[in-house]
């Protein structure tokens, strides 16, 4: 993993975006203030609950939210560019060539009328002067590179003839086809078995390594963050909680919001060992639920489920950093375990 972040080479660097929907003379705010950067060739996980903001903050990074909602940012530069005051135009050009998107449900990218081939040179000439037969030869190699074999009969077959995983490969081939600087990546393993989803994680990982193109993933699941990502940023209620190396946050979480999380993970949690007597232990639970877009608290919106919390916290507290590079929003933050 490329752990070394340069922010002036950044392909990705946003600050303060915010994506908001207006409802009854008010704003209410999916994403609150969040701000990320992504050097080339860097995995940046982004982690938390359904409802905490992610696929928004994915929609938000390639001009995919549409009226009634609302997108605002102090920085926006993708690839070099300023995107705060871009038009269709200027993000059509953008996507699919610099900035491409991996969704959750592969028929999101995959019209099922149309063969495989069709579709992959359709997304090759859209940005790309090339005659067909290179277009696909380029199609083919696309598809060989994320594990399909027999990729030039795989290009005559329509979406419904291939299976959930091999669908999934297709629609990460389409995104690497014109070898995009950043690929935003929403939850796209989720269902898939966890043998396929180990190889395509594989995969991903050495073709931003190999190529240097950024990647996002969206997950809620820190097993993928921990065998994937370089960094994690962990979202809750809009609000990015804590992020930092993720080496160095699933090894000693700052956020109560994150050590819940890990503790409600099998693979982080103590109910995979023994105690001293020889009895297993239960995985931990955090209490209550997220709250509803129109429903969050004031102050802190972890409050409500939080054993921490105090009266300091019906403010919202900033991000401060607990070491370099590691950076927490809490007024109660973890004790840090001295080494």
């Amino acid at each position: 993993m490329n752990s070394v972040h340069n922010a002036a080479q950044a392909v990705l660097e946003v600050t303060g975006l915010s994506v908001g929907f207006a409802q009854r003379g008010t704003v209410l705010r999916a994403v609150d203030d969040i701000s990320l950067h992504i050097a080339p060739g860097e995995v940046l996980g982004l982690v938390g609950e359904s409802g905490s903001g992610k696929s928004m903050t994915a929609y938000s990074l390639l001009g995919l939210v549409e009226p009634p909602g609302q997108v605002s940012a102090d920085t926006f530069r993708l690839c070099g560019k300023e995107m705060r005051a871009a038009d269709e135009r200027a993000w059509r050009q953008l996507r699919g060539r610099r900035i491409a998107m991996i969704f959750q449900d592969p028929m999101m990218t995959l019209n099922p009328v149309l063969r495989i081939d069709t579709q992959m040179v359709e997304a090759i000439h859209a940005h790309r002067r090339v005659g067909r037969g290179a277009a696909l030869e380029m199609a083919a190699a696309a598809l060989q590179r994320v594990g399909i074999a027999d990729a030039p009969a795989r290009l005559h077959a329509y979406p419904h003839q291939l299976s959930g995983g091999m669908r999934q490969r297709v629609a990460i081939a389409i995104a690497l086809l014109n070898a995009p600087d950043l690929i935003v990546a929403d939850e796209p393993t989720t269902a898939l078995d966890v043998t396929i989803q180990a190889q395509i994680l594989a995969e991903m990982q050495a073709l931003c390594q190999a190529s240097g193109t950024a990647l996002l993933w969206i997950t809620h699941d820190l097993a993928v963050v921990a065998a994937l990502a370089d960094r994690v940023c962990v979202m809750y209620a809009g609000r990015i909680v804590e992020q930092g190396p993720v080496d160095q946050v699933l090894a000693q979480p700052a956020h109560p919001y994150t050590r819940g999380l890990l503790d409600s993970t099998p693979a982080a949690a103590p109910s995979q060992h023994a105690d001293n007597a020889g009895a297993t232990r239960r995985l931990s639970t955090i209490p209550g639920l997220p709250p509803a877009l129109g429903e969050r608290p004031e102050g802190c919106a972890f409050r409500p489920r939080c054993a921490r919390a105090s009266a300091a916290c019906l403010q919202v507290p900033a991000l401060v950093a607990v070491s370099p590079g590691h950076e927490v929003r809490c007024f109660h933050p973890l004790a840090r375990v001295s080494a």
